[in-house]
């Protein structure tokens, strides 16, 4: 880990608070009133709670700036409460608890890739990719005349994702996920 002031902190960063924790940068504004003293303010995301919060520093104020090891995963299989992940370079393994993980996992199918990024050599994160293609194992019929602007109508994946899908969608097709909000794109092609 590296000390640098304040000043230095960017949008993207990772940095660590004073309590410790691990912090993502989502936004910083410099805020210099006429003859007073310079204000930083840093909008900050902590990386093991999701909580957001906004920061007001000095400049010229030192904060350790984390070094995060990124690496590209692909998911293997289940190992009981956790998941198996293995590094795409190196080939070694390693195994994300569930509670970890948490509902991630309903985008991820054997043999699909993710990032894992690590802090001292224990994963911090999972990022999953923007887009994942999952088979529709659940849905109600298709209807014939069914256009798109109709309504969209429940289907499960093969993971055990619900989402919501139009109606000429039928079971065995896959289609594409956006993982950030869990929504029906398209066909997969």
């Amino acid at each position: 880990m590296a000390s640098i002031e304040y000043i230095q902190v960017r949008k993207g960063m990772v940095i660590v608070g004073e309590d410790g924790q691990l912090y993502s940068v989502l936004d910083r504004d410099l805020n210099t009133p006429g003859n007073w003293r310079a204000i930083l303010q840093l909008k900050l995301k902590n990386l093991k709670t999701g909580a957001i919060t906004v920061n007001r520093v000095r400049p010229q104020d030192k904060v350790e700036q984390a070094y995060l090891d990124r690496r590209e995963m692909e998911y293997i299989y289940q190992d009981g409460d956790g998941y198996v992940f293995m590094d795409s370079e190196t080939y070694d393994q390693i195994t994300l608890n569930k509670e970890w993980i948490g509902d991630q996992m309903l985008y991820m199918k054997e043999g699909n890739k993710a990032h894992v990024v690590f802090f001292e050599g224990k994963p911090i994160s999972l990022e999953l990719p923007p887009s994942v293609d999952l088979t529709v194992t659940e849905t109600e019929p298709s209807v014939k005349g069914a256009t798109a602007a109709a309504q969209y109508k429940p289907a499960t994946l093969e993971t055990g994702l619900k989402i919501t899908v139009p109606p000429f969608i039928e079971v065995g097709e896959v289609v594409s996920v956006d993982t950030r909000t869990g929504e029906y794109l398209s066909r997969a092609k």
